[in-house]
């Protein structure tokens, strides 16, 4: 294992694996020597995902117009998939980096272990295995620079989730802060995989916005972070006063662009945060639940 990569069992028996930008908190239920087994595959795996992911960096920057660009690595091609449904919308396999790389690091886990139930959280950005008759629950949080705890999400192995990830004006990505083109909080998505909810968490943040607000203040990416992959757009950097009824706007255009994404059986549910306002959409039944 590569001096970069640091792998360690918790007190509380979760696995933390870190390397560069990449910070993960894996979970396994099940037998020890199952759990065993996943972390070692976890941990076997990992170490071919940054580098494999640093040799494709130019194409995962690159938006997704026209034919996709031919890449080769297992995480990159799940982050190409993901964001490729969302053509004609800007966007580039990078919305979707810490979900698709949750996602791999599980499928390694679950290929080799019988688990009842594991996650891989990512940065907030989380893989999920259930077993029949099992659950889990996150924490949500309205604010993601001030996170505490407001609502609940319970998933269970019934419901068509297996991916979660929230997005937002401030959000802590990989290779640091990653901008938004929206005003959004936070903003969480509940998806068939975490690589979906990932880049739709991305597309809805950016989507939750009153576009020419002289409250608003943006400047064009290059000036705060030259190797972005947003090249060419105006990032919000902040937000000033907003009256109730412009809250609700902004949510709305982000519900409606949640609701376009939910009728297209990309997402499954979506909840909306902003200055204390919240809006959900089509959350399935015993999801949600308050803090």
């Amino acid at each position: 294992m590569r001096e970069s990569i640091q792998a360690r069992n918790l007190a509380d028996g979760r696995l933390h694996l870190h390397e560069g930008p990449i910070d993960l908190i894996i979970e396994a239920f099940g037998d020890q020597a199952e759990i065993r087994k996943a972390y070692a595959a976890a941990a076997a795996v990992f170490q071919d995902v940054l580098p494999d992911l640093v040799n494709e960096l130019p194409l995962l920057r690159h938006p997704l117009c026209g034919a996709p660009p031919g890449l080769k690595g297992a995480v990159a091609r799940r982050m190409q998939r993901a964001c490729a449904a969302h053509r004609p919308a800007f966007v580039t396999p990078m919305a979707a980096v810490a979900g698709a790389v949750a996602d791999h690091i599980l499928s390694a886990m679950t290929a080799v272990a019988d688990l009842r139930r594991a996650y891989v959280n990512d940065g907030g950005d989380i893989a999920l295995h259930l077993s029949p008759g099992e659950s889990l629950a996150c924490g949500l949080v309205a604010e993601i620079e001030v996170p505490r705890l407001t609502g609940r999400a319970v998933v269970c192995a019934d419901m068509p989730v297996r991916g979660i990830a929230t997005s937002g004006r401030a959000t802590l990505g990989q290779g640091g802060r990653s901008f938004s083109l929206g005003i959004a909080d936070a903003v969480s998505v509940f998806a068939q995989d975490a690589a979906t909810a990932d880049v739709a968490a991305t597309l809805l943040a950016n989507a939750v916005n009153l576009p020419g607000h002289s409250a608003i203040r943006r400047c064009p990416v290059e000036e705060v972070d030259p190797e972005s992959d947003l090249q060419g757009k105006m990032v919000t950097l902040e937000v000033g006063d907003l009256s109730l009824d412009e809250l609700r706007s902004a949510l709305g255009r982000g519900a409606a662009a949640a609701e376009e994404m939910r009728s297209r059986g990309l997402i499954e549910a979506a909840v909306l945060f902003l200055r204390g306002e919240v809006e959900v959409v089509a959350a399935p039944r015993g999801l949600l639940a308050a803090a």
